[in-house]
């Protein structure tokens, strides 16, 4: 059957199907047909869109020969490689319009919307369409982070529906009157110990790459205060194909003001001794004190004093390494100072319980933090309590739109959200050395995949700065959501000239996108506004909805038309079993009383049953002989 020349329908029409009929279409397309009714109305529906698609695709392709693409194209690249091409103009801020400043702001309706035609319109494709051909070569540079934020983004196609979220009561009791780790203060990747003392990578085995870190729930900003943390074990990998650099383990200890970047000392305000004998602050080392390792105790001081200078000194197993950083207490601004560690593949424990005593003496003069007065400590911030107070905005956009930039403005914006920006941007900055650029983008996508999830149980506010393009990707991320008091979808769709802008500067600082991929998120983009059920609002930044679906739909016009045709999947050979022949049949000898037509019926009861053939192909008998 060509299912090529089938007319498409609508998803509501396949789904009447009987499983069936659903598995005897399949069978005959050369499709698997196990699994659920779910299953195999999506497998179907995907076979027919992606047949109809190619179909199409194939006769403009065979008109784009004749009719050769003009180069001055505002929506494709103007040459036939891998990388995009456009024109170059002198830099400028990614996003004019700020974050107040949406052009439109559109509520969804609150009645049920029929998916089947967005489906259709967005033309997801599976994820094997997005592999290159074996022609199709591409070096490790040229494979931006938007390639393989893609690469997740298509898995949520056959993704099962997210389950809600667990409803847990939290109490501020114990986060009150101890010092503890502070969850709200850290990194998702940065799992808390139950006793809130101690921490560690949360997925150190699966991407070893990653730095992870956080503050204590209390700080200072006078006195003369102290803490110990203790390097308590290195976690190594036993997997064989582990290389050395999957191997190193590292950690910081320091000081840093609240609301500055969770990775110690790559900061104003955020003072660190590294293991390898470094200090570092404003992302600066320089040598300092000496290296430390597995069982290794770290004091470390802070001295307001009374003339207006702020000392920071180290201390390994007691022994006093100096004077690492001064400041004046005017440069802090009335803020306070907490507590902050940052490792990678190994296990962290502070000193935390005001009636232990120290690990090691303390210097004369000052305090252990946890034994401070609660008067004389500073709290840090909190999170909401309820995911029912949380928000998430969910950013919407191609590649290169400026998501990360209006999602960052928003954040200075709103310093009171205290929002956690989920991207593989920040998630790159965690990984500080080592490992190949592929493998960087590979373990920040697959982790952020992860760190959704996380967010979603956890309390807090969210920004999800992904290109968010495909449906169904938006409808599970919001429906993992499901319990927050409020969702947000922020569209970015600039103009066809600043997109190209924007790519070209992208290019300049070495994020690219291939050709194809970029033509595929074009082609399986979807705007939000049909997800009433689980969106609160959408808003559109840069161009007002009409005018982005018109563009959307001229990007999508012609991408498909610069694609190459999807290859036919291969119908596997029907299994035919082979004929058997009939055996070579001799009259069966004559019995002495009952005659030879007894025995003849006895031989052939025996050789129908040996041979399994059913009763109607018998041949038929007759006293001496046969016929077929």
């Amino acid at each position: 059957m060509d299912w090529t020349c089938i007319a498409i329908t609508e998803l509501s029409e396949i789904k009447k199907l009987k499983v069936a009929e659903l598995r005897s279409r399949l069978n005959e397309a050369g499709l698997d047909s196990r699994g659920l009714k779910g299953d195999l109305v999506e497998r179907l529906w995907s076979f027919l869109d992606d047949g109809y698609q190619g179909k199409n695709t194939r006769k403009r392709d065979t008109k784009r020969q004749a009719d050769p693409i003009p180069p001055s194209s505002p929506l494709v690249p103007t040459n036939n490689t891998q990388t995009l091409e456009v024109e170059v103009t002198p830099p400028s801020s990614l996003s004019p319009c700020s974050p107040l400043e949406e052009v439109s702001s559109v509520t969804p309706p609150s009645g049920p919307t029929d998916r089947g035609q967005d489906f259709h319109d967005s033309a997801t494709q599976t994820e094997a369409e997005i592999v290159p051909d074996k022609n199709e070569v591409e070096v490790e540079e040229e494979r931006g982070r938007a390639f393989y934020e893609f690469k997740e983004e298509i898995r949520y196609k056959r993704a099962k529906p997210p389950q809600a979220p667990p409803k847990k009561e939290e109490t501020e009791a114990d986060y009150e009157d101890g010092v503890k780790l502070h969850s709200d203060d850290s990194h998702l990747h940065f799992d808390v110990g139950s006793d809130g003392a101690c921490g560690q990578p949360r997925f150190w085995d699966r991407f070893p790459l990653l730095w992870s870190g956080g503050r204590l729930s209390h700080g200072v900003s006078q006195g003369r205060v102290g803490f110990q943390v203790r390097l308590e074990k290195r976690l190594s990998i036993s997997k064989p194909d582990a290389s050395q650099t999957d191997q190193i383990y590292g950690m910081r200890i320091g000081w840093s003001a609240a609301q500055t970047s969770l990775l110690l000392g790559e900061e104003e305000f955020s003072f660190a001794y590294d293991r390898r004998a470094r200090k570092v602050t404003c992302g600066r080392e320089e040598e300092y004190g000496e290296p430390f390792c597995e069982g290794d105790i770290i004091g470390c001081y802070a001295a307001f004093s009374t003339e207006g200078d702020v000392l920071l000194s180290f201390h390994k197993n007691g022994r006093s390494l100096g004077l690492a950083f001064s400041l004046e207490t005017s440069e802090l601004r009335g803020r306070a100072l907490f507590p902050h560690v940052l490792c990678k593949s190994c296990v962290v424990r502070f000193l935390l319980d005001p009636t232990d005593l120290p690990w090691y003496p303390v210097p004369p003069g000052f305090t252990q933090l946890a034994a401070l007065p609660r008067e004389l400590r500073c709290r840090n911030t909190s999170a909401p309590s309820s995911p029912t107070q949380c928000e998430m905005i969910l950013m919407v956009g191609l590649p290169g739109s400026g998501k990360s930039h209006w999602a960052r403005a928003h954040m200075r914006q709103r310093p009171e959200k205290n929002y956690k920006l989920l991207g593989t941007e920040v998630l790159l900055a965690c990984m500080m050395g080592g490992g190949t650029k592929e493998q960087r983008l590979q373990q920040a996508a697959q982790c952020l995949t992860e760190l959704i999830k996380i967010a979603a149980h956890t309390p807090g506010n969210y920004i999800l700065d992904q290109c968010n393009t495909h449906f169904s990707a938006q409808q599970y991320k919001l429906q993992l959501f499901s319990g927050f008091g409020r969702r947000t979808g922020v569209v970015l769709f600039p103009s066809a000239d600043e997109w190209k802008r924007r790519l070209s500067e992208q290019r300049k600082d070495g994020e690219i996108v291939p050709e194809t991929a970029l033509l595929k998120l074009q082609v399986s983009c979807s705007l939000p506004e049909q997800l009433a059920d689980v969106l609160d609002e959408v808003r559109y930044v840069e161009l007002a909805q009409e005018a982005a679906q018109a563009l959307l739909q001229a990007y999508k016009d012609e991408a498909r038309r610069l694609l190459p045709p999807l290859a036919k999947p291969e119908k596997p050979k029907k299994y035919k079993p082979k004929k058997r022949p009939y055996p070579h049949w001799h009259p069966p000898p004559h019995h002495p009383h009952l005659g030879s037509q007894f025995n003849a019926w006895n031989n052939m009861q025996c050789w129908s049953q040996h041979w399994n053939v059913p009763y109607n192909e018998q041949p038929t008998y007759y006293c001496g002989g046969y016929e077929s």
